[in-house]
């Protein structure tokens, strides 16, 4: 019955796939309540999906969209005209503005679609610079997003850039084409009922994270090619999957799509060698074949076949940025891997498998997390940075196990597969 339905949504139009996609970000991603604001940002390119996603909010509710927009060829120009000096400012009033929204109780929504290799040409000096001054001014808004102070969702939009970065070989129309229709599968705006299959999806993830929380491990080992992690979990982490309760009570999907259970490792023990298996687009430079060592829980080591030099200047951020912040799991047979497109795009490839993340912890995923002080965290061992960047560690040639407090061993994943039900 499922493909059934599939297959006759497939003949939906365009506009009609585009307005499922806008009711999905509003009603399963940021659950807008009555007379909640919301603060949007999307690429120039993403116009008619945001306009549909503010139709929808009001819809909802809403008492206020407000929608920022980015244009990539205007960030080109900086790179290429702008004083040097200028790459170590950022617009704080924007940022400060955005906080203040966060605080009075604003919903946060990001379409994203950029190039992956939008700044892959451009001086890393530059890009690294550009990249802190911005971290530092978006600090105060990324607090409140990573605590989950408000309801926030990201959702993507098909762009051209993106579009022939996943499908080469095509016509810019045809590859665009491809591209919404991979993004309306892995959000489940291909389905007769969006809103219903979230439903069922969100108690699966959930029913995933029980069983992790039970088991309550101490530490994950991870091996492959290649790859040989021991990550301590924080004291009194918890496992979050699916929707999440922001602390002002609205239920929320962080990400559209998503397919990972996660948690907070412990930021000092962290331990081994690590390889990615898919190339990370990291704010316009694409970074490949990334491999880096633990010690401590802090990289000592780090490279990469291409963006090596804007990973080191990311890794040089603060010291919270050689440490980790997340560590999800995915299994190897998600639809966004059984597509076996690679989109270039974190929101999707991570949700293709098992990912870290360097910098930032979420403080939801430690027990009463969100009700402790910024030393209270640190002492159960959250990481904090100015930067919060996945990338993916997973694959069917991965395993997983799960260490309980007394050393013991147990399979958690094999081949990139659960081996629990």
């Amino acid at each position: 019955m499922n493909e059934q339905v599939r297959n006759a949504s497939a003949a939906a139009s365009h506009d009609v796939l585009l307005d499922r996609m806008a009711e999905v970000a509003v009603r399963v991603g940021l659950g807008v309540k009555p007379g909640q604001e919301v603060v949007m940002t999307a690429p120039l390119e993403a116009v008619a999906l945001a306009r549909r996603i503010t139709e929808q909010a009001y819809k909802a509710g809403a008492s206020l969209v407000t929608t920022l927009f980015s244009d990539e060829e205007a960030t080109l120009m900086r790179y290429r005209h702008a004083r040097d000096e200028s790459f170590d400012a950022a617009s704080a009033w924007l940022y400060e503005g955005m906080a203040t929204a966060f605080k009075s109780g604003a919903a946060r929504l990001a379409i994203v679609g950029e190039d992956p290799s939008l700044l892959a040409k451009e001086d890393p000096e530059k890009v690294s610079r550009a990249n802190r001054a911005r971290s530092k001014a978006y600090q105060p808004a990324l607090n409140l997003i990573a605590g989950f102070d408000t309801n926030w969702t990201i959702v993507s939009a098909a762009t051209p850039a993106w579009a022939k970065a996943v499908f080469p070989d095509d016509p810019e129309d045809v590859a665009v084409a491809k591209l919404w229709n991979a993004i309306f599968a892995a959000s489940r705006a291909d389905v007769a009922d969006p809103i219903g299959a979230w439903g069922i999806h969100n108690r699966s993830l959930r029913a995933r994270t029980r069983m992790l929380n039970a088991k309550n491990y101490a530490a994950l080992h991870f091996r492959g090619p290649g790859t040989d992690l021991r990550v301590g979990l924080a004291d009194g982490h918890e496992w979050a999957g699916g929707s999440t309760t922001a602390k002002n009570g609205v239920v929320c999907n962080a990400n559209i799509p998503t397919e990972e259970v996660f948690t907070t490792p412990h930021k000092d023990r962290v331990d081994g060698y690590v390889t990615s298996t898919k190339p990370l687009s990291y704010q316009g430079t694409l970074i490949q074949d990334i491999q880096v060592k633990f010690e401590g829980g802090r990289i000592v080591e780090g490279k990469a076949r291409t963006g090596e030099a804007v990973l080191n200047k990311v890794l040089e951020t603060d010291e919270g940025a050689r440490r980790l912040g997340e560590v999800a799991l995915v299994p190897y047979s998600s639809p966004i891997s059984k597509s076996g497109l690679l989109f270039y795009n974190t929101l999707f490839d991570e949700n293709a498998s098992s990912h870290i993340a360097l910098g930032q912890a979420y403080s939801k995923c430690l027990v009463n997390g969100g009700s402790m002080s910024e030393e209270e965290l640190a002492s159960r061992g959250a990481n904090k940075s100015l930067i919060h960047i996945d990338w993916m560690i997973g694959s069917d040639k991965v395993d997983v196990d799960g260490i309980s407090a007394d050393g013991k061993a147990e399979p958690l994943m094999r081949g990139g597969e659960w081996v629990a039900p």
